[in-house]
């Protein structure tokens, strides 16, 4: 019995202090025309993440406002993705993602440079955890395509701890400047 307390406990903790954050990004009233008139619904598009290096998006839609939000709040937390931030603050390296006609180019940037990027793309460096990024949106200006392509260039995303693993080397060999070691050799 006592254990039951306990979980109901934790799952309230949780519920009252959200590990995750969220961003509307996008709503967008759609009709559909019938017999009697308009019926109206709605479209929202948000970006969740934990401000720690995890982001997801999601869309939903419904009836009325609050409850396509809802939906697409739980589609995004279902849809996260981990990516690893250098220094906690910013990317290791630069990086493209595509989607569809959306191109987005991503670049990392010393500290106190801030998000230098558009609408869609800020909230999901938002909600990263990113602090230091320069970034632009080149094709599509559809904020679903501009979220998709930022997903898709995050995913690409290798920390040298990773590619190290990868490679069966050290992170020291990963991170050696190339000019370092041509005159080491010499």
């Amino acid at each position: 019995m006592a254990e039951r307390d306990n979980r109901r406990d934790r799952r309230d903790q949780r519920e009252e202090n959200p590990e995750f954050a969220d961003r509307l990004v996008a709503i967008n009233r759609v009709s559909k025309t019938v017999k009697g008139g308009k019926r109206f619904g709605f479209a929202a598009l948000v970006v969740v993440g934990d401000q720690r290096g995890r982001v997801g998006f999601g869309k939903g839609k419904a009836k009325e406002v609050p409850e396509a939000i809802r939906k697409a709040t739980e589609q995004a937390k279902r849809s996260l993705i981990r990516v690893a931030l250098k220094d906690a603050r910013t990317l290791h390296h630069d990086m493209e993602g595509r989607h569809g006609a959306g191109k987005v180019i991503m670049r990392t940037a010393p500290a106190g440079t801030g998000i230098i990027a558009g609408g869609p793309m800020r909230a999901v460096f938002e909600m990263l955890g990113v602090q230091d990024v320069v970034a632009k949106s080149q094709g599509s200006q559809n904020p679903y395509n501009m979220i998709r392509a930022t997903i898709d260039g995050l995913k690409k995303e290798a920390s040298p701890r990773s590619v190290a693993q990868r490679r069966g080397k050290k992170v020291a060999d990963i991170l050696a400047k190339p000019e370092a070691e041509a005159s080491v050799e010499a």
